[in-house]
């Protein structure tokens, strides 16, 4: 269940902490793009996703505290956030919201829900609309295994018709915001998919043309589960495994439209640090996917009921090592045609010197302008210049901790490249490579 979230890309960072710029903003709502492999705004803008889990968001945090998170991850350059809009479990008052507010007028009554809860969430909704953040929002979380930590008990007891006109009225209620996504199921592929199916059909008569997409089972193949959902637009990726090797797999399975990584290992469960967390994030994005979603222990829950141990407070854990690296992806992205990345079929790397468990990462511009590699353990790589449109270019070597630029060679063969043996601050092992061909960083 939400609990925690492998390899990476390209280089040259906004100052940590700096606000996006005001022609940064998406222009919801989100569309596919031509290509059918990401989201795009209404301008045609490229989205990429960068999510911050909070799934506890709405009914755990009252209004000014609710202000302060958004705010932060604004700031922080994340442009999305994924959330309940009814909590079973992981909220101090669960159901109920910070202010007692029940979402239902009899408890787990999916035929009653309560106008006054529902009319106080919008406050959140409000909240991102107005810093231009996306909103993944799971209207009825299932739960690992269909238990307590979830609703689908009680969506059994509702039944599909009764699913059918919560969602019709959860849709029509906020059809009004443009930059929702609905999330379906919830760490679950239900046994009785009708269910999920009644409630998505009733937001799309709510609600029509909004998007929808799925989180289901730990490695489950959305697509393969819901063959037959029209109402599933985007595909995920949800895996505690090698989320490179993951998100490679959907890459090249199919089927042909947008996917993220909707979860893997949250920072602060199970020992996961920092370095964890860049990798599985640039993992994810070098390997196919169209954005990814971060999480935290405290932050997922706001301090409220957990499944880990919390050493410190979900204010103090906003600015974390993990968010701080997630921020700084955020703003090295805005300065690439991320879009055109496409993951290495393994014809880019002919051969790695190093230790023995040395690896890299490679994705390539479809153009063959530029490419980018995450590299752990490698002193060299032999390359293969065919892949891209010259043998020749500038490479950027940057430690992903920072985002600082540890070395460049304007003028380098990109056939070979020898990875730097200057010392890091960060004490961190990972390098960051960016290979241009021609061109450069686009002047944003």
């Amino acid at each position: 269940m939400r609990t925690i979230g492998f390899t990476l890309l390209i280089g040259l960072m906004l100052l940590a902490g700096r606000v996006m710029p005001a022609d940064a903003e998406a222009r919801f709502p989100l569309r596919i793009a031509a290509s059918g492999t990401y989201l795009e705004d209404a301008a045609g803008k490229p989205f990429l996703i960068t999510g911050d889990a909070a799934w506890s968001l709405i009914a755990d945090l009252p209004p000014e505290d609710a202000d302060l998170y958004i705010a932060d991850r604004k700031a922080r350059g994340f442009n999305t956030i994924l959330v309940s809009l009814i909590e079973h479990e992981f909220a101090r008052n669960a159901p109920n919201n910070a202010a007692g507010v029940a979402p239902f007028l009899a408890p787990g009554d999916f035929a009653r829900p309560n106008d006054r809860y529902f009319a106080d969430a919008e406050h959140v909704l409000d909240a991102a609309l107005r810093a231009g953040m996306l909103v993944l929002l799971a209207p009825a979380y299932a739960g690992a295994n269909g238990g307590p930590q979830g609703w689908y008990a009680e969506m059994a007891a509702a039944g599909p018709q009764t699913l059918r006109a919560y969602g019709r009225y959860i849709g029509k209620r906020y059809a009004r915001y443009p930059n929702i996504i609905w999330v379906q199921g919830g760490d679950y592929d239900p046994p009785d998919r009708a269910l999920v199916d009644a409630l998505a059909l009733g937001i799309e008569e709510g609600a029509p043309g909004a998007m929808q997409t799925v989180h289901g089972n730990r490695d489950s193949a959305t697509a393969a589960y819901w063959p037959d959902a029209k109402w599933l637009s985007i595909d995920t990726v949800y895996t505690y495994e090698d989320v490179a090797a993951a998100v490679q797999a959907r890459y090249r399975a199919g089927p042909h439209r947008p996917f993220f990584m909707i979860e893997s290992r949250y920072e602060g469960e199970h020992g996961v640090k920092a370095d964890e967390i860049r990798k599985i994030a640039y993992g994810a994005l070098l390997s196919g996917a169209s954005g990814q979603v971060f999480g935290n222990n405290p932050v997922w829950h706001f301090s409220g009921p957990a499944l880990y141990d919390t050493p410190e407070g979900w204010r103090q854990a906003l600015d974390s090592e993990g968010a701080k690296s997630i921020g700084h992806l955020a703003r090295l992205f805005e300065r690439f045609d991320w879009w055109k990345l496409k993951p290495d079929d393994g014809r880019f790397v002919r051969h790695i010197e190093g230790i023995p468990s040395a690896n890299a990462i490679f994705a390539v511009a479809g153009d063959g302008t530029f490419a980018a590699a995450y590299i752990q353990g490698a002193a060299s790589l032999d390359l293969d210049p065919t892949v891209l449109a010259a043998a020749t270019g500038a490479v950027e070597w940057y430690d992903p901790a920072t985002c600082a630029l540890a070395a460049t060679e304007p003028e380098a063969d990109l056939r070979r490249l020898v990875v730097p043996t200057s010392s890091r601050a960060s004490g961190a092992t990972d390098w960051l490579v960016v290979l241009r061909a021609e061109g450069g960083l686009r002047d944003n």
